[in-house]
């Protein structure tokens, strides 16, 4: 019997990628029933290699969002047309942060999308963040303001429930550590000052950056956020622990209570 060279684990002659796969299992017989199949695999297939020579020669400006989210999905979902998937994920969530940022189970509600890609999408954004994190880390951080909240960005605006992030800063205002300290409601997250000090002394942080979302979209900060940064305010500063500031998150943009002279 003849040996079927594609069967040896070794054997060079295996396929490179997705592209040689499928052209392995196209049929033979043309005029069979899965002619129109056939045609519609060559068809994305042949579309996936435009869409990398144009990424390949002009780089990302090349490309739409869509068109961006769907060579992501190539990789993912092999055997299918992953176009209508990019555009369904956009649709539903509005932005690419947005497809990035948007919680497990939401993702899983998009037709075509399973938990396996769902995982993959959630760990790109794992990538992104833990990426924008090592750059704070090289940098003093108030001299690299726009990074701050880039990351705050990245790492909060999507969250569906209220976090309270505080990044502990050393005496050259450099990255310590960046912990959430509090998950709490949609609107709602429960502060406690003294734990929030405690913290800053076992880092031995002398300055402290406070971070929290508003899951509503709007970053305007309520009254209980105000007082809540005041108290913060009033139990480190005899301990020698300065608050540098608070940012509120939202979707379409920030707010910096120390910007607006709030405390």
């Amino acid at each position: 019997m003849k040996k079927n060279s594609r069967s040896s684990a070794g054997d060079a002659t295996q396929p490179a990628d997705e592209r040689s796969f499928f052209a392995d299992l196209l049929p033979q017989d043309t005029h069979g029933p899965d002619t129109a199949a056939a045609a519609t695999e060559a068809h994305y297939l042949g579309h996936r290699d435009r869409l990398r020579t144009r990424y390949r020669e002009h780089g990302d400006a090349a490309l739409a969002d869509y068109e961006i989210l769907e060579m992501l999905l190539f990789r993912l979902i092999p055997r299918r047309d992953t176009k209508p998937i990019a555009k369904a994920l956009l649709t539903r969530f509005g932005t690419l942060a947005g497809v990035f940022g948007a919680p497990l189970a939401l993702l899983q509600e998009v037709k075509g999308v399973g938990e396996s890609v769902a995982l993959d999408l959630k760990l790109v954004a794992t990538i992104g963040h833990r990426t924008l994190k090592s750059d704070l880390r090289k940098k003093h951080i108030l001299s690299s303001w726009s990074a701050v909240i880039e990351y705050c960005h990245a790492a909060m605006a999507y969250e569906t429930k209220e976090q309270f992030r505080i990044l502990f800063l050393d005496k050259r205002n450099a990255l310590i550590a960046d912990e959430v300290q509090q998950t709490g409601t949609i609107d709602h997250t429960p502060v406690y000052p003294r734990e929030v000090v405690k913290r800053a002394l076992e880092l031995s942080a002398t300055a402290i950056i406070l971070a929290h979302n508003h899951p509503s979209g709007d970053p305007t900060p309520s009254r209980a956020d105000i007082d809540m940064t005041k108290l913060i305010v009033e139990t480190a500063k005899p301990l020698g622990i300065a608050v540098h500031d608070h940012i509120i998150i939202g979707k379409d943009g920030h707010v910096s209570l120390k910007g607006l002279r709030l405390f």
